[in-house]
């Protein structure tokens, strides 16, 4: 993966990236925690992207387990978008 002419070789495996416009990083874990988080707003940044979801399927409802990510939306500092 190549960030700003840099080649970074750190092992980061994508889930989806559709049609180069949103990325979609896939969990099946107990709950999803800032370290996930983290990871896919990575992703966004590495990738020039400004859309993603990261989706928990470890959970009887899957609408309570989808987050949303817009880079450059400005919120409330503390605030979280869910998608529901």
């Amino acid at each position: 993966m190549k960030y700003r002419e840099v080649t970074v070789d750190c092992g980061y495996r994508l889930d989806l990236f559709v049609e180069r416009k949103a990325i979609l990083e896939l969990k099946a874990v107990d709950e999803l925690k800032a370290i996930h988080e983290a990871q896919i707003l990575s992703y966004l940044k590495l990738l020039g992207c400004k859309a993603g979801l990261l989706i928990n399927f470890n959970v009887k409802l899957l609408k309570n387990r989808i987050r949303g990510f817009v880079l450059g939306l400005k919120d409330p500092p503390g605030s979280r978008r869910s998608l529901r």
